[in-house]
């Protein structure tokens, strides 16, 4: 108690600084992946890609943020059993911001999309267990978590491809592919806005002083459904009929219409993202900041405050403005051919398994998720529309991040302990 007292303001400060260092780190190389379908398929420029992120990974972060904060803040570690050394707590903590801050660091320089979730919660295992003991760590709550990063690819694998088989079905296999086209792509606006909005209005408003029935919810976001689909509309119609000799099916124009639609995806999984993924900055950040203000007390249920999540916000969208564009190479044109339909299938995929898991609260890895649709719909392709060396560079980096987020982490530990004794 008598440290925290001491060096409470000091710990703060640090706490801000690694935890904006950690959502730069999110913003460079995460949200590069959120954007990567979009830029790849040609349906938006990178500076529209990074527009959009600035405005919907900040809204993300802030309205739909708290829900996933309280399990990387208080689901991965037993804070009851430091209830003698609220300390600890402190240095863990601070140490697993700055180590997945830098390991995130390295991995943005060498263009690897790998996961901020995968770091943050191995750097917080890596500590909790050389500083205080493999009995600190809620077991339970990480397997689950290790179990959402095989279920998010499989989940958004088997969304991409169906959604990618339903696009083909109706649109493409049509008489008439542009007519269809027009006819069909309202529809899918429509599940984006639907989708994004059922999400946030049933689990992320509380914070922001909005309390929402289901009933409440469901009515809401089919209004805000039906306004996105007006928007969609009033977008497709600009778009006219060009005849081209080498395109006899008119193919082309049919990926011009799903441009207006990528548009509205690119918002969906910027949004996701942000609700997702800036728990992964803020939630250590949090501990350190309730510890320090109770005066030591842990486990106190306070709620996260709403500067912390403009924090986390603000940091993700620097690190995407200035160092997004290496990884959004990699996802947008490395692991298979995207098309404005095919980036359609996979970022809609992606953002639905996302919203739904920030909704129950699991922090999943939307690096996995979106890689996992991608795969879906290259394999609705068949096989030989991937690239498996690509694919297989991305799973050794995966591999990687847990022990490298571990042990930085458990060096930062001992480091912080010798320094604040």
């Amino acid at each position: 108690m008598l440290i925290i007292a001491q060096h409470g303001e000091i710990f703060i400060i640090l706490a801000c600084l690694f935890g904006f260092f950690m959502a730069w780190g999110v913003g460079a190389n995460d949200v590069a992946n959120a954007m990567g379908t979009s830029v790849g398929s040609k349906a938006i420029t990178i500076k529209q890609a990074i527009l959009i992120a600035v405005i919907f990974e900040f809204l993300g972060a802030w309205l739909a943020g708290g829900e996933v904060t309280n399990t990387i803040r208080k689901g991965i570690i037993d804070p009851e059993l430091l209830q003698d050394d609220p300390q600890l707590l402190v240095y863990g903590m601070l140490a697993a911001l700055l180590a997945a801050g830098t390991w995130l660091l390295v991995a943005s320089m060498k263009g690897w999309p790998v996961s901020t979730t995968h770091s943050i919660v191995g750097a917080i295992v890596g500590f909790a267990v050389a500083g205080l003991g493999p009995a600190t760590v809620d077991w339970g709550a990480v397997g689950k978590i290790a179990a959402s990063w095989v279920v998010s690819p499989l989940l958004a694998g088997t969304i991409g491809f169906v959604l990618f088989k339903s696009v083909h079905h109706l649109i493409f296999e049509d008489d008439n592919p542009f007519t269809a086209a027009k006819r069909y792509v309202p529809g899918y606006v429509f599940l984006v806005g639907f989708i994004v909005s059922m999400v946030t209005l049933t689990k992320g408003l509380s914070h922001v002083g909005l309390d929402l029935t289901f009933n409440q919810s469901l009515l809401l976001s089919i209004l805000l459904g039906l306004v996105i689909m007006g928007i969609g509309l009033i977008m497709q119609r600009r778009i006219k009929f060009e005849h081209n000799t080498n395109d006899h099916f008119g193919y082309a124009n049919v990926e011009r219409v799903f441009g207006v639609l990528m548009i509205f995806t690119a918002c969906a999984m910027a949004f996701a993202h942000g609700s997702n993924d800036v728990a992964n900055a803020v939630g250590p950040l949090a501990a350190v900041i309730s510890v320090v203000q109770t005066g030591g007390e842990i486990g106190g249920s306070a709620l996260v405050p709403w500067w912390v999540l403009v924090l986390g916000g603000s940091g993700i969208v620097v690190g995407l403005v200035t160092y997004g564009h290496k990884v959004i190479a990699t996802v947008g044109t490395g692991i298979t051919e995207l098309t404005p339909s095919r980036g359609f299938a996979a970022t809609l995929a992606a953002a639905t398994t996302v919203v739904l898991a920030s909704g129950t609260g699991l922090p999943i890895s939307t690096t996995h998720t979106l890689v996992g649709a991608i795969l879906g719909v290259g394999l609705a392709r068949g096989m030989a529309a991937l690239n498996l060396r690509v694919i297989g560079t991305i799973a050794m980096s995966w591999l990687i991040t847990l022990p490298a987020g571990a042990g930085l982490a458990i060096l930062f530990f001992f480091m912080f302990k010798g320094m604040f004794g």
